[in-house]
């Protein structure tokens, strides 16, 4: 059994220790060891998952080799806190649910600390850059290229030969339509459908999904 702890406390970070034991159930794989969180005291009980071990201090002074599943929805936030953890015995895992579907194991490619909740499905020749969050039952079209940093909310769906940067959000339900090029930072919010190619930066909202102006 390897150690693994959770980066999140909350509820997103409740899922994934569900997930570890949907894991667990299949294959004896991964012993949590519990959470870190900079914003809850340290020894905080977590349900009874495990508690709080402390913030990033505690994980760059961790002594041994550890796993970390961040469980942070906010594609900004996780790109800081990666850039802030610096002891060499953290390491990544994709941490994959059992019931994903991968049309093409052999054309699927996938970088490190993605989590991929239950019923995802990818179809062949998918690319998956980092640390990336896929939050249940969202689908991906053949030759689909995702960066680094994505959030994709549950039931979301994307159609075949996308192109997706870093650093986006996609709502609940979203969908966005074959061929489309996606680049960095923008939001797309739940149930909209995104029909052609966003300006970075931007929230886009309806069907069509249109830029809003904040």
């Amino acid at each position: 059994m390897k150690k693994i702890a959770i980066y999140g406390a909350g509820g997103f970070g409740r899922e994934v220790a569900c997930l570890l034991n949907k894991i667990n159930e299949v294959e004896p794989t991964w012993e949590l060891v519990g959470f870190f969180d900079d914003g809850i005291e340290i020894g905080t009980q977590v349900s009874h998952f495990g508690k709080v071990l402390g913030g990033i201090n505690e994980l760059n002074a961790w002594p041994t080799d550890l796993s970390i599943a961040i469980t942070i929805g906010s594609p900004k936030i996780v790109q800081t806190l990666v850039s802030k953890i610096t002891n060499t015995n953290i390491l990544f895992p994709n941490i994959i649910a059992p019931t994903v579907y991968f049309a093409d194991p052999e054309t699927f490619k996938i970088g490190r600390g993605n989590i991929i909740q239950k019923h995802c499905s990818f179809s062949c020749d998918v690319t998956i850059g980092d640390f990336n969050v896929m939050d249940g039952a969202d689908v991906f079209g053949h030759d689909d290229v995702v960066g680094s940093f994505n959030t994709f909310m549950p039931a979301m769906r994307i159609s075949g030969e996308v192109n997706i940067g870093d650093g986006n959000f996609f709502g609940v339900g979203s969908i966005i339509l074959q061929q489309i090029k996606v680049g960095n930072n923008i939001r797309l919010g739940a149930g909209s459908v995104l029909m052609r190619k966003p300006k970075e930066g931007f929230l886009y909202m309806g069907n069509p999904a249109k830029k809003v102006e904040l």
